[in-house]
């Protein structure tokens, strides 16, 4: 569960508040402008699933099969950037070669169950969108362990998973969030029954095959171009 840990660090000064303030109206910022919508989910460890965090995703279209989403551990402004997900249709999923789909998860049983929302969404526009990414699969990485309390980005960035069944996930996590945000999961379940998940159904190697999935760091030869030399200064 997500701790929100303070950020060592001397508080933003003025002069850097002034001079953001002055990018800002020069500079364009085009790749996150095209963000359109915020989904918040729970996503665990790959290779842990009782360390379970609040994921709110800021997503942009890259087209209609591909989203690709940007994640915090809050909705607030000061949210610290936690991961990423890149989120892709059935049909560009089982493109993917046999070692890489247990890399993604499908998002089924995240939609269906009502633990996948848009917070503050009208109701009939949430489940239009939720409709599409039903049938969608999902890559995630998260590279700052906020529930453990760190207060910096610290270890190799991990590969997270999404709920496939009922009984995983962590009760008290998910009674704050949906008190915060006004959702009853059981009743977005009610209304989200009609809804399908991939047409061929979730593809077997998905979710980590069944199994767990962590990322490990080993040495390795640093291949060297011909005018630099092999150990680095």
């Amino acid at each position: 569960m997500s701790t929100h840990p303070e950020v060592p660090g001397e508080p933003t000064h003025t002069t850097t508040a002034l001079l953001e303030t002055a990018t800002s109206a020069i500079q364009g910022f085009g790749p996150i402008n095209k963000i359109h919508q915020h989904l918040c989910a729970f996503h665990f460890y790959g290779h842990d699933m009782t360390r379970q965090v609040e994921a709110h995703h800021f997503c942009a279209h890259q087209n209609e099969e591909m989203r690709q989403c940007l994640i915090y551990d809050g909705p607030e402004a000061d949210a610290k950037l936690i991961g990423l997900e890149y989120i892709i249709s059935e049909n560009l999923f089982m493109t993917l070669t046999d070692m890489e789909k247990p890399l993604w998860h499908s998002h089924e049983f995240e939609v269906k169950s009502g633990v996948l929302f848009m917070p503050r969404m009208p109701a009939l526009v949430e489940r239009q969108d939720l409709e599409k990414v039903c049938k969608t699969y999902g890559k995630t990485i998260h590279f700052w362990q906020v529930d453990r309390g760190d207060n910096l980005p610290l270890g190799l960035p991990q590969i997270m998973m999404a709920l496939t069944r009922d009984g995983q996930l962590d009760e008290k996590l998910a009674r704050d969030c949906g008190k915060r945000f006004g959702v009853i999961f059981d009743k977005e379940r009610e209304n989200r029954a009609y809804m399908k998940g991939p047409e061929h159904g979730i593809h077997p190697l998905a979710n980590g095959a069944g199994k767990g999935l962590q990322t490990k760091l080993r040495e390795v030869d640093c291949k060297p171009t011909e005018s630099v030399p092999r150990v680095f200064v």
